[in-house]
């Protein structure tokens, strides 16, 4: 038996799939049922459907292995059998394990069997809401349970940070709308906007609904860059003075005042956060995660974090970006573009001299390459460039980009 964490979106569909929500599915798609869906757009029984139910798997996961998917806090929440493989994706029938661990207005994740038995007989109007109802749209919705004569069920599709917010919203309107039910579910958009509708439609007929109004799309407006979470990430060789400007840039920002400001360099996150992981691909990959995941954090609180990591691979800086960008935070790529031939002559630890001699194995720049960004917001050399100028160079990067005013 084996261990995946699928991603948030994945397990929002297990969830929907495990519950009913997604009926008439079994479970999963073969190749053919998939053809068959893309050739025709549409599911058995007649329901449509934006895409498969398949888990994105590691290629060491083959038929016939069993995985348990477990979901970002360890809990486990089903048991995926693989049947087959399309590409990076694996299929197969699911079996649901412990019941999925909720957090704010868990009281309000029921299933679909669950909200229609509490439901009265006759017409069921099902409100799916990705944002706040307005007046408008709260009066429309009152007028038509009214012509209806139908009972309101308020659907707050709850997927990502909003999740809270908008299940109190709907609890608002509820309050508007006397009678009216409302049950959370976390159901991830689609970038296909008529997709989207025809899912959050067959969602709703699974919970009972007869009718169905999709709330309005919820205008998105960021705030301003000074109050909201930015990630300045150095990249660059060892010795390339990616951390001595990162920490200029900390003491220059403690100074001006305005701003938490949290810094992750390498060397101190290895020693606190990544003891005891190697440096291989797959270690060294793990290690800038986690510096990824309280990056993150951080801008999710509306902070500044600065990290320092040689962080070779591109992949792994694009999710980092990736973890960044989800929380709402902005991420700043700095790239110390310091050359091997300068950073050798520092060499201040001695690791390019032991990496040369075959001591160090995998060492970046030596035995193992270093992927330079193709993305990078400010490229520096430090070879000829002072400490102050380098900080400077970023200090104006962060201010003139108003993260700090």
């Amino acid at each position: 038996m084996t261990e995946w964490t699928p991603d948030a979106r994945e397990l929002a569909d297990l969830e929907l799939l495990l519950s009913g929500a997604y009926a008439p599915l079994a479970g999963f798609l073969t190749s053919a049922e998939v053809e068959s869906v893309v050739e025709r757009g549409r599911l058995p029984g007649g329901a449509s459907w934006p895409d498969p139910i398949t888990i994105a798997l590691p290629d060491e996961f083959g038929p016939g292995d069993r995985v348990t998917l477990r979901d970002p806090e360890g809990a486990a929440v089903a048991v995926l059998t693989v049947v087959e493989r399309d590409g990076h994706h694996a299929a197969g029938p699911v079996e649901a394990l412990d019941a999925p661990v909720y957090g704010p207005f868990s009281r309000l994740r029921r299933t679909p069997e669950e909200v229609r038995k509490d439901l009265p007989d006759g017409e069921v109007l099902a409100v799916t809401m990705r944002g706040p109802l307005d007046g408008a749209a709260l009066d429309d919705v009152a007028a038509t349970a009214e012509e209806l004569d139908a009972t309101v069920l308020l659907m707050p599709l709850v997927f990502g940070e909003s999740g809270p917010a908008l299940v109190r919203a709907a609890l608002k309107a509820a309050e508007r709308l006397r009678g009216a039910t409302v049950v959370a579910v976390p159901l991830a958009p689609r970038e296909d906007t008529e997709i989207d509708l025809e899912l959050r439609e067959h969602v709703a007929r699974n919970y009972g609904a007869t009718e169905h109004y999709a709330g309005p799309a919820p205008i998105t407006i960021p705030g301003p860059p000074h109050k909201r979470g930015l990630v300045v990430f150095f990249t660059g060789l060892s010795g390339s003075g990616k951390s001595t400007i990162a920490r200029g840039l900390r003491d220059a920002l403690l100074e001006r005042g305005g701003r938490t400001v949290t810094y992750l360099d390498g060397d101190v996150v290895r020693r606190m956060l990544s003891a005891g992981l190697t440096f291989s691909r797959e270690d060294r990959d793990r290690n800038i995660r986690r510096i990824g995941f309280v990056a993150a954090e951080v801008a999710r609180h509306g902070g500044l974090a600065i990290c320092a990591p040689i962080a070779p691979y591109a992949e792994t800086r694009d999710e980092v970006r990736a973890m960044v960008e989800e929380v709402g935070g902005d991420l700043l790529l700095v790239h110390v573009a310091t050359p091997l031939e300068e950073c050798e002559r520092r060499d201040r630890k001695g690791l390019y001299a032991k990496a040369r001699a075959g001591l160090i194995p995998e060492f970046t720049g030596i035995s193992d390459p270093y992927e330079e960004p193709d993305d990078a917001d400010l490229v520096l050399d430090t070879t000829d460039m002072t400490i102050d100028r380098a900080v400077g160079a970023v200090l104006n990067l962060v201010t003139a980009g108003g993260w700090v005013r």
